[in-house]
């Protein structure tokens, strides 16, 4: 697998114009269930009922454009689809300059970017257009402003495979398909999942695995008032993937637990590719951690990113561009990581000693006859996996407190086992 394969699925899912409902959202879950048979798409009902929130009427949009005093086409969605507040009302009015400005969204600081707003649970509209295009308007004659959608009682859509492994524990793994054109923050996370997927279908597993491709927010809420009992009792680890696509930084957003496996894996992962890769904590949360997570959920789901949400200028905005802010080595480099956090779950065990206090460990060749201050690392790693090994901590464990690499701490394990000093059970 090359860096362009995965660019390459994120150029067909780019263009799409995407919403937490409608074709959009149909048409990104077809192209990524050509690639993965496996995925199911799945619908709810509007007017479901999903613990607090209702599943919205679905939205379509056709068309949606102002043209001008002097008869130019502007803010037109099939040039660029983030011109329009996403879920606008239809309308068809002609309005003046002082009428038509206030529904008019732009970024003085960024004069040049479309910002991304949303109404999905107001009746509203409007329209976005950059600082430098707004400046150049006609303050006098008329606007005629045309939007051409509907709401009506529709679905919402979102995709699911399962991979069934050895055991029946699980690893979860969500992404969101509800933004239009923003390439890190939307189109990266599906892109990942996808190959993450593709890479898993192909090997044999300890774990089951289940992947979810739903809207943010509603998406997550909605599947989990369907699945929670379920997830809470077989989900072991689990991860987040979002801004997963540049080639700036790597990022960790823990769990609200902020201790769980998938927390101390994120971290090795990470660590084992940039150590210089930023931590942030639970108060900095803002995607569907803050669901799945939530009191009462309770699940165990970290954040795998590049550079995090809300931490890049083009953000929510139509900088937010392959080629640009996304390439194929940013995605490339954010599959590894996911993937080697996966490699991480799958060779975990748990070390248990099978003898009292520590071994003799001279005449088994792992330890020098002769003792002096500067004895090899390794040394003292065997010290350290042997002094965890009570069957409470397993090797990732034991990694992530000793600060050392998972496969440099399971390969002195299997040293151990060979020597018949520990046994390893499955974590």
């Amino acid at each position: 697998m090359k860096p362009n394969n995965l660019f390459n699925l994120a150029k067909k899912l780019f263009p799409i114009y995407r919403s937490i409902t409608g074709d959009g959202v149909r048409k990104t879950l077809q192209i990524l269930k050509s690639k993965n048979p496996k995925l199911k798409i799945k619908k709810i009902k509007s007017g479901t009922k999903v613990f607090d929130w209702v599943v919205p009427n679905e939205w379509k949009i056709d068309e949606a454009y102002i043209i001008t005093p002097a008869g130019r086409k502007i803010c037109d969605i099939k040039k660029n689809n983030l011109h329009l507040i996403s879920y606008s009302k239809s309308i068809n009015k002609t309005l003046k300059y002082n009428q038509l400005i206030k529904k008019l969204h732009s970024l003085p600081h960024q004069p040049n970017a479309i910002p991304y707003i949303t109404s999905y649970y107001k009746d509203d509209w409007g329209f976005c257009i950059t600082e430098n295009q707004k400046k150049k308007l006609d303050k006098k004659g008329n606007y005629r402003v045309v939007i051409k959608s509907k709401k009506f009682k529709g679905v919402l859509n979102y995709g699911e495979a399962y991979l069934k492994g050895r055991s029946n524990k699980e690893i979860f793994i969500s992404t969101y398909i509800c933004h239009p054109s923003l390439a890190n923050n939307e189109i990266s996370g599906p892109t990942v999942s996808s190959f993450i997927l593709s890479f898993l279908k192909q090997k044999k597993r300890e774990y089951s695995y289940r992947f979810v491709f739903v809207p943010e927010t509603i998406g997550s809420i909605s599947y989990l008032s369907k699945n929670h009992n379920k997830l809470k009792k077989n989900v072991i680890a689990g991860f987040n993937l979002t801004c997963i696509g540049d080639e700036k930084s790597y990022s960790y957003l823990p769990s609200r637990n902020g201790n769980t496996l998938s927390d101390k894996i994120a971290q090795i992962s990470l660590n084992s590719i940039d150590p210089k890769f930023k931590k942030y904590n639970w108060y900095d949360r803002g995607s569907d951690e803050r669901q799945y997570c939530a009191p009462g959920i309770d699940l165990p789901i970290a954040s795998i990113m590049r550079t995090k949400y809300g931490k890049y200028k083009e953000y929510h905005t139509s900088l937010d561009k392959l080629g640009t802010v996304v390439t194929g080595k940013g995605l490339y480099g954010g599959y590894l990581a996911v993937k080697k956090a996966i490699e991480i779950i799958e060779k975990n065990k748990i070390p248990i000693a099978k003898l009292k206090c520590e071994p003799f460990m001279s005449k088994r060749n792992l330890y020098p006859t002769t003792s002096f201050r500067d004895n090899s690392k390794y040394i003292k790693s065997y010290m350290d996996i042997l002094t965890y090994a009570d069957g409470k901590h397993s090797l990732v464990d034991i990694a992530f407190k000793c600060n050392e690499d998972f496969f440099y701490i399971l390969k002195l394990a299997l040293k151990l086992k060979k020597k018949k000093l520990i046994t390893l059970k499955d974590s």
